[in-house]
């Protein structure tokens, strides 16, 4: 009868608890193990299931790298205070390792990742070259000339640089994206789970809402000092928070991404206060939404008011992607 019970609980889409052996039959599985099925199901204990309307079928990372500039826009030294061509391999490094992880975890998702290099020394260059080789990433060289009659004139190559890597991010996503689309700053180290979860977490609470989002994978310190309200959820593995700011680096839809294009592309034209202003309007109308604790390191100034986030051992991440 058992058996049965639980062949016809299959057929009717229930899964069944075993909370004396902390077990379930119907998905032959220990309930510590992720219960959870990609674009089918997402299980949490003992919130129950999600079925999943928002699929995810595709991820266009790009990253942003500059190995030469060591704080843009400050005159300040970073965490562990090395060249900035070390944030930026550890960086990537870190990236790898997570991307690596998720192919594991999801290999019918396609995953496609692009860089675009500002002006790296071939030094540099090559070590990075290294760094990625038969990984499956390509590296675009950012061209300024592309950009001189669109962006209004600058007080520094820095801030022209800026904006116009963040603008080739953009108009890459706009034109090769298909579903989702990563955009990363090369100053963040990720722990390994990280982009599993950010896919995982955005088909639950897509599918929750009815509607796309945005994802940040880290957890700002700025964001907790206006005592603002704040919504939880739950996520894949942990609790995420809905925020109303976000640096550059976050993940969102193709959808979003042209619906919102305009907010991208004044984002690009000038320099902004805060840099971010326009991407932030964006989050008056969109969710936005963290992940408590962070996925993803800011290596900043130790006194940045917006990037270290909180309860890391930043020591040991660092060392890990040396």
């Amino acid at each position: 009868m058992k058996k049965i019970f639980i062949k016809l609980a299959k057929l009717l889409g229930f899964e069944i608890i075993d909370q004396n052996k902390f077990y379930s039959p119907t998905l032959n599985k220990e309930l510590n193990e992720d219960l959870s099925a990609i674009n089918k199901k997402s299980i949490v204990l003992p919130l129950g299931e999600v079925k999943i309307s928002r699929n995810v079928k595709s991820i266009l990372i790009i990253i942003r790298m500059n190995t030469e500039v060591e704080i843009w826009d400050q005159n300040k030294k970073r965490l562990f205070e090395q060249p900035k061509l070390e944030y930026s391999y550890r960086s990537i490094n870190s990236l790898i390792k997570s991307i690596n992880f998720c192919k594991n975890k999801y290999p019918d998702i396609k995953i496609k990742t692009i860089i675009i290099d500002d002006n790296s020394k071939v030094e540099n260059l090559n070590r990075i070259e290294k760094l990625i080789d038969r990984k499956n990433i390509e590296i675009i060289s950012l061209n300024h000339n592309n950009y001189k009659t669109l962006i209004k004139d600058q007080k520094s190559k820095e801030t022209f640089s800026n904006l116009a890597s963040l603008m080739n991010s953009f108009e890459i996503a706009k034109n090769q994206g298909e579903d989702l689309i990563f955009f990363i700053e090369d100053d963040y180290l990720h722990f390994e789970p990280m982009l599993e979860e950010m896919i995982s977490s955005y088909e639950r609470i897509a599918s929750q809402l009815r509607k796309d989002i945005f994802m940040c994978p880290s957890d700002y310190p700025y964001l907790y000092m206006n005592n603002e309200k704040t919504n939880i959820l739950i996520g894949n593995k942990r609790h995420w928070r809905t925020i109303n700011k976000t640096l550059c680096t976050f993940m969102t839809s193709k959808n979003l991404l042209n619906k919102y294009w305009e907010n991208f592309q004044k984002t690009c034209l000038d320099r902004n206060d805060p840099f971010e202003k326009y991407i932030n309007e964006i989050y008056e109308k969109e969710i936005c939404v963290s992940p408590i604790k962070s996925l993803s390191l800011h290596l900043t100034n130790i006194n940045s008011s917006y990037g270290l986030a909180p309860f890391i051992d930043y020591k040991k991440l660092w060392n890990e992607n040396k």
